[in-house]
């Protein structure tokens, strides 16, 4: 299930459009639950634990983490999980942390 703070529930024919936007997306179930399950193309894996934290660190710590750029306050970001619950949870501690 995934979540963006305009629209709480995305389908997967919109996660694919926005995608194409540069959308940044967060996995952010626990990685033993990407190796059983797969990893979304594209996505980064931050589990929820670790969610807070990341969103706090210097960029240059995040890029070296995640290999990715860190997102931006204002940038798009869509958190995923498997059921809905913990991409619900991360949405409400990035928009906690001023992410808009």
């Amino acid at each position: 299930s995934l979540c963006a703070a305009a629209e709480q529930n995305l389908s997967y024919q919109e996660l694919k459009d926005l995608k194409k936007a540069n959308v940044l997306h967060i996995d952010v179930r626990e990685r033993w639950e990407i190796d059983r399950f797969g990893k979304i193309p594209e996505s980064i894996n931050i589990p929820l634990g670790e969610l807070m934290e990341a969103l706090q660190m210097d960029p240059t710590e995040f890029k070296e983490q995640y290999n990715q750029k860190m997102p931006s306050k204002s940038d798009p970001v869509v958190f995923s999980c498997l059921a809905g619950t913990r991409s619900k949870q991360a949405l409400g501690f990035a928009m906690s942390l001023g992410f808009s």
